[in-house]
């Protein structure tokens, strides 16, 4: 069985290193046309899938824009992951879970098994109540071959507050998650399959990102004001690992598909050029 880690290098070295958020918020809607309802929902999502499904490494739908819609909605949402990875596509699902004991197990099994009509490659997961807490995600991602992203080091003014906070050891959480992160990760190639979620606006925070072993999703590029050839000050030797996401300036180029070719098409040609000046 190939590791989301292995499938993960695979896809980025045959369609490049980028990810594509699908946000179908309202006004993003609005903007393209559409109606705020589950028809302009699912007219949303499967232009992006017409447009991009074979095109893109990986996708990262927010399930909040779909979990408003009620059961409709989450049924757009399985229809999109059912198509996106049809086409070849990764799917990452920006879910964001993070719980305790059975239900965490509940969740990871609603994204990480493959019996599930929401399975996907990969989940993002908040560690706040304890990393511990997260072992149903890890153990269901090892044995299905999934991928984990641990929330770590965020771009919101928020996030610092906890994120930076010392552990008894003098190690900042966020430290602390990486450092877990890596063992999960010890004798993993070319990738492990356990990631950290990491802004691309943070800038340089004095933690150690060079030892987890795992991938890096790197969102807030572009239009939330994050710079590609910023990213080896924040990244440096693990720079390799890093998978840069764009949501909005790509999704601008919406609702035609050929404007949405022509936004993934330079955010691809933007990020390629970054990280092939960085090594």
């Amino acid at each position: 069985m190939e590791t989301f880690g292995e499938r993960l290098h695979h896809a980025t070295a045959d369609r490049g290193p980028l990810c594509v958020g699908i946000d179908p918020h309202a006004s993003l809607l609005l903007e393209w046309g559409l109606s705020d309802d589950v028809e302009g929902l699912s007219r949303f999502s499967q232009t992006v899938v017409d447009a991009l499904a074979e095109r893109v490494a990986v996708f990262k739908p927010q399930v909040a824009f779909f979990e408003r819609f009620g059961s409709r909605g989450v049924a757009v949402l399985e229809s999109t992951i059912r198509q996106l990875r049809d086409a070849g596509a990764l799917v990452l699902l920006d879910a964001k879970r993070g719980d305790i004991g059975s239900t965490m197990a509940g969740y990871a099994d609603a994204y990480l098994n493959p019996s599930s009509p929401l399975y996907v490659d990969a989940i993002t997961v908040t560690p706040y109540l304890g990393f511990g807490s997260l072992r149903p995600a890890f153990d269901a991602a090892a044995r299905f071959g999934g991928g984990v992203f641990v929330v770590t080091l965020t771009s919101n003014p928020e996030g610092p507050q906890f994120q930076h906070a010392r552990t008894a050891d003098g190690r900042t959480v966020a430290q602390f998650i990486l450092d877990e992160i890596s063992q999960l990760n010890a004798g993993a190639g070319p990738l492990g399959s356990v990631g950290a979620v990491v802004g691309a606006t943070i800038g340089d925070t004095g933690h150690d990102l060079t030892r987890t072993g795992g991938p890096f999703l790197v969102p807030g590029l572009g239009a939330q004001g994050g710079d590609p050839a910023g990213l080896r000050a924040i990244f440096g030797s693990a720079i390799d690992a890093v998978l840069p996401s764009y949501s909005r300036e790509v999704l601008a180029g919406g609702p035609s598909v050929s404007g949405l070719r022509d936004s993934s098409g330079r955010a691809l040609d933007a990020v390629v050029t970054a990280l092939r000046h960085a090594v």
